[in-house]
C-alpha cells in the first residue's frame, strides 16, 4: 500500500479511466457522456487514487465546503479491489481540510454499507425529512 497515492489535485486526474468506469462498467452512471462527466469534475472536489502513478480509484465529492457534501462516484476498479484501496481513498476524502465540520455528508450506495459505515456513515435519522427527483435513466438515449 505504500504505493498507492491519493490526490485532489483535478490536473491529475485521468479523465478516459474515470469515464471508462463510469459510463461503461458502473450501475450508476451507464452511457454518461464525457462531456457530462468533465462538466460535474469541474464543479466538484475530486480525489483520485494512484498505483504506481496509473489511476485505479476515484472519488467525487458536490459541496458547499461549508455546511454539506454529497459523496459520489466512488470506485476502484477491479482488478484492484480487496487491497484497502477503497478505505485509503474514504480516509483521504474524509481528511480533506475544506470537508470538515460539515453539518451533513451523504452518500446513496446499493452494495457498499459496510464500508462506509466504518466511517460513521449511517441511515438517515429522519428519513421521512429526506426527498429526491431521481432519473435513473437519464444517459440512456430515448426509446424511439
Amino acid at each position: 500500500m505504500n504505493e498507492f497515492e491519493i490526490s485532489s489535485e483535478p490536473a491529475r486526474l485521468d479523465i478516459d479511466v474515470v469515464h471508462g468506469f463510469l459510463s461503461e462498467q458502473s450501475t450508476w452512471g451507464g452511457g454518461m457522456p464525457r462531456a457530462l462527466l468533465e462538466r460535474a469534475i469541474a464543479n466538484s472536489l475530486c480525489f483520485g487514487g494512484y498505483l504506481g502513478g496509473r489511476q485505479i480509484a476515484f472519488a467525487r465529492v458536490v459541496t458547499d465546503r461549508a455546511t454539506f457534501a454529497n459523496l459520489v462516484d466512488v470506485f476502484v476498479l477491479p482488478g484492484y479491489r480487496g487491497r484497502g484501496y477503497s478505505k485509503a481513498l474514504m480516509a483521504a476524502v474524509l481528511a480533506h481540510p475544506e470537508l470538515q465540520g460539515l453539518r451533513r455528508f451523504m452518500l446513496a450506495t446499493g452494495d457498499a454499507h459496510g464500508l462506509y459505515a466504518q466511517f460513521g456513515f449511517t441511515a438517515p435519522q429522519r428519513p421521512a425529512t429526506l426527498m429526491e427527483r431521481y432519473f435513473p435513466d437519464i444517459y440512456q438515449p430515448a426509446a424511439k
